[in-house]
């Protein structure tokens, strides 16, 4: 075989080693090209987050309604069915119950939101991999 291998400077002497500057371009091409697959990562995930919270506050506004309807009945019969008995207190027992569940329910909405249910784990690792790697 006489072909010599392209890599060897000392077999090939028309072999130019790259310089500041292409080293300079290939790092900065790098760099580039790990921002944009950073930023599609972040797309991708923001997509699924945005497909996320639309659908819970779909289900939530469904949700919201059926409940509102439930209560309203519920209390209608309760309230006629206690009126004789209890009168007028009849009324504040049933607005303590509920401003106690409203109450709950918004302290458990806090907590989801606490538990970072919206955010993006994945690109977040990878931009604090890149950032550890970096510096």
């Amino acid at each position: 075989m006489d072909r010599q291998h392209g890599g060897d400077a000392a077999a090939n002497p028309d072999f130019e080693r790259p310089g500041f500057i292409a080293g300079l371009g290939g790092l900065v091409r790098s760099v580039l090209a790990l921002l944009v697959s950073r930023a599609e990562l972040a797309a991708l995930e923001l997509g699924e987050v945005r497909d996320n919270l639309a659908r819970l506050l779909f289900v939530g506004a469904l949700g919201i309604i059926a409940i509102i309807f439930a209560l309203g009945c519920w209390t209608a019969l309760l309230v006629i069915m206690a009126w004789d008995a209890m009168g007028w207190k009849i009324l504040l027992l049933v607005a303590t119950v509920y401003t106690v569940l409203a109450i709950g329910i918004l302290r458990y909405a806090a907590a989801m939101l606490r538990g970072d249910k919206l955010s993006m784990p994945a690109t977040m690792a990878e931009l604090r991999n890149d950032r550890d790697a970096l510096l």
